[in-house]
């Protein structure tokens, strides 16, 4: 099943604004990366909230499930004046230090104990990973967003 980017989203609880190119190049220079245009993209539609409900499926256990990790949400570009408003990137530096994460990511999604990032430590080219606060679980999850997006089916497949 290849990715339908027009079945992708479910509610936009937080409103984030519509995606601009000042947006894009604010986050990318206040985050100091590239963000992948795939990512763009899916933000040019709506920026940030949930989805409608995706797993990636995963040969490596992970404290999330036996065969997948979750993507019910994807952070977004907000305001960098408001960090921790609802699915907002710029959340990463507070996020990083209270939960001390790995430097060199973005956070997609995750809720302290576990995230989703964008995980630019070997390249300029991030890869997708998973990260587990709770249990120190660093696990590599796609080689880049697109083949992460690639991959995603229902959550419902994982049931």
């Amino acid at each position: 099943m290849a990715f339908d980017p027009t079945q992708f989203w479910g509610t936009d609880y937080y409103k984030n604004p519509p995606l601009t190119d000042s947006m894009v190049a604010e986050a990318e220079k206040r985050l100091g990366v590239i963000l992948p245009v795939e990512f763009i993209a899916l933000l040019r539609s709506q920026n940030g909230g949930y989805t409608k409900g995706f797993g990636y499926p995963m040969t490596q256990r992970t404290s999330w499930a036996d065969n997948h990790v979750p993507l019910d949400e994807l952070n977004g570009i907000g305001s960098p004046e408001t960090p921790l408003s609802g699915h907002n990137i710029f959340g990463r530096d507070y996020f990083a230090e209270e939960w001390g994460l790995p430097p060199n990511q973005v956070l997609l999604a995750g809720d302290g104990h576990w995230w989703l990032t964008l995980d630019y430590r070997k390249s300029p080219s991030p890869s997708v990973s998973w990260l587990d606060t709770e249990v120190g679980e660093d696990v590599p999850v796609a080689r880049s967003f697109a083949a992460f997006l690639e991959r995603l089916r229902s959550s419902a497949e994982f049931d």
